[in-house]
């Protein structure tokens, strides 16, 4: 058991902290009220950013003191949004906003994961038809072990999980994103994932 704040009570970070307190953890999730996040964060060992991801930067980099010596697993896209509402373009192309998180953050431990997918597959990877891959990307091999026992509580197995490395591999699984809206677009809201077949 550990104490996990998320930062997000939508659909991301609702479903997230739901499973992870199912599975024995002491979840605090923090809303818009104001200092709400930073109270959250003080009191966890690890942080979930399920912020909407073209504001998370801002969001976080006002919560660097609380931050400090915190895991934080970022499972946000930065992107815009097209006329549907569906992510249409990067934030930081070229980057990743987790890269810019570890720079802006860099008494954090920063861990990309879980965002090459549709939410509901995040907490229940083994309901789809086939096994889906979850990606770990960050600089600290301790911090990078801590998130795969959080993915194992969420239904992950082992073999499912595939460590890229640094923080910088994550402007590949953010790139990622761009293939959402045109799946969504031709198959609607099925839950699906990036598999990596081998």
């Amino acid at each position: 058991m550990t104490t996990i704040a998320v930062l997000g009570n939508g659909r991301v970070g609702g479903n997230l902290a739901a499973a992870l307190t199912r599975a024995g953890h002491q979840v605090t999730v923090a809303d818009r009220t104001p200092g709400a996040a930073a109270e959250a964060v003080r009191g966890a060992r690890i942080v979930i950013n399920a912020t909407p991801g073209a504001g998370s930067l801002d969001r976080l980099a006002a919560l660097r003191e609380e931050l400090r010596d915190k895991i934080l697993v970022d499972v946000s896209n930065a992107t815009t949004d097209g006329p549907d509402g569906l992510p249409a373009d990067l934030v930081h192309p070229g980057s990743s906003l987790a890269e810019q998180l570890q720079e802006a953050l860099p008494a954090t431990r920063v861990v990309k994961t879980l965002n090459t997918m549709l939410f509901p597959v995040m907490t229940a990877p083994a309901t789809l038809s086939q096994p889906p891959t979850a990606f770990l990307s960050g600089e600290d091999p301790e911090a990078k072990g801590t998130v795969l026992e959080l993915l194992t509580d969420l239904g992950w197995r082992p073999e499912w999980i595939r460590d890229l490395g640094g923080i910088r591999t994550a402007r590949a699984t953010e790139a990622a994103v761009l293939f959402v809206p045109h799946v969504i677009r031709s198959s609607g809201f099925t839950p699906f994932a990036i598999s990596i077949a081998g």
